[in-house]
């Protein structure tokens, strides 16, 4: 086989594998589409649906069952703000301490770091009832704020801020201290500019984290109206068994803003998975 055949044969198999990956991965959303915009008659019985209704997602987002009506609407609303405020204060956060511990000289700053290593491979199940117990403590359950505290910080964030400031020359840095600038200043108009990519990617993977979450929420509250739509969902019981089209649909709500968010910043995205791997 001469050399530009070998080398057509390798895109055909390489398009075709691509293909193969594209499918497997796609196959699971779209089906669970077809199926939330399925007449209830055809929900898990036609791959392919004869015709497609806002059905389930008006039932969905209007109560629900009349003889037992859950806040579908509102648990969408919850999940957006507890993810959003998470995200928000793990970045912020994470941005500080990072730029602290890598550019800021104080007695402490290796143990800090070590510590935040070591912390990072310790087993968060393991500290779940401990912060349960301090959450009920502090007066915080059943509220918004036990689900948002002990989420609001992630040390992988920290450690990902921490080692892209140590690449930040220091001679930028020691002008603008050479012209009156304070730590505060240079953080926020020379050093957090400059993690735009990073600060996107790190903001995805948070958000997907937090919007994911199911087991810390399910301790945090008892009130319906507080619950997110992971912990509502995964209540579902009694008539609700009997639906499965708004069962898909309340499904692919969940998958919604996180399609969105990767469709708006891809660009971005790339720019940061580019740094991380680089």
């Amino acid at each position: 086989m001469t050399r530009p055949r070998r080398r057509a044969l390798s895109l055909v198999l390489l398009y075709a594998a691509a293909t193969l990956a594209l499918v497997v991965a796609v196959f699971p959303y779209a089906y669970l589409l077809l199926q939330s915009l399925a007449p209830w008659d055809q929900v898990e019985r036609r791959w392919i649906p004869s015709e497609l209704t806002l059905r389930s997602y008006v039932w969905l987002l209007q109560g629900g069952e009349a003889s037992l009506p859950r806040p579908w609407l509102r648990a969408f609303l919850n999940s957006i703000v507890v993810s959003l405020a998470d995200t928000a204060t793990s970045l912020l956060c994470g941005m500080m301490v990072g730029y602290a511990l890598s550019k800021i000289r104080f007695r402490g700053a290796r143990v800090v770091y070590n510590f935040l290593l070591f912390h990072m491979f310790y087993p968060g199940i393991l500290l779940l009832v401990p912060t349960f117990l301090i959450i009920r403590a502090l007066g915080l359950y059943n509220t918004y704020l036990a689900m948002i505290l002990p989420k609001a910080i992630h040390l992988w964030v920290i450690f990902m801020y921490t080692n892209f400031f140590m690449r930040v020359p220091e001679e930028l840095l020691d002008a603008a201290r050479a012209d009156g600038a304070s730590e505060w200043t240079i953080l926020w108009r020379i050093a957090a500019p400059l993690t735009g990519g990073l600060t996107t990617i790190l903001g995805l993977f948070v958000f997907t984290e937090r919007w994911a979450e199911l087991l810390w929420d399910l301790l945090a509250v008892r009130d319906e109206h507080l619950m997110t739509l992971n912990v509502l969902l995964a209540s579902m019981q009694g008539p609700y068994g009997t639906y499965p089209g708004p069962l898909y649909a309340a499904a692919a709500l969940l998958t919604l803003p996180i399609v969105v968010l990767f469709l708006v910043f891809s660009r971005r995205f790339l720019v940061g998975v580019s740094y991380i791997f680089r």
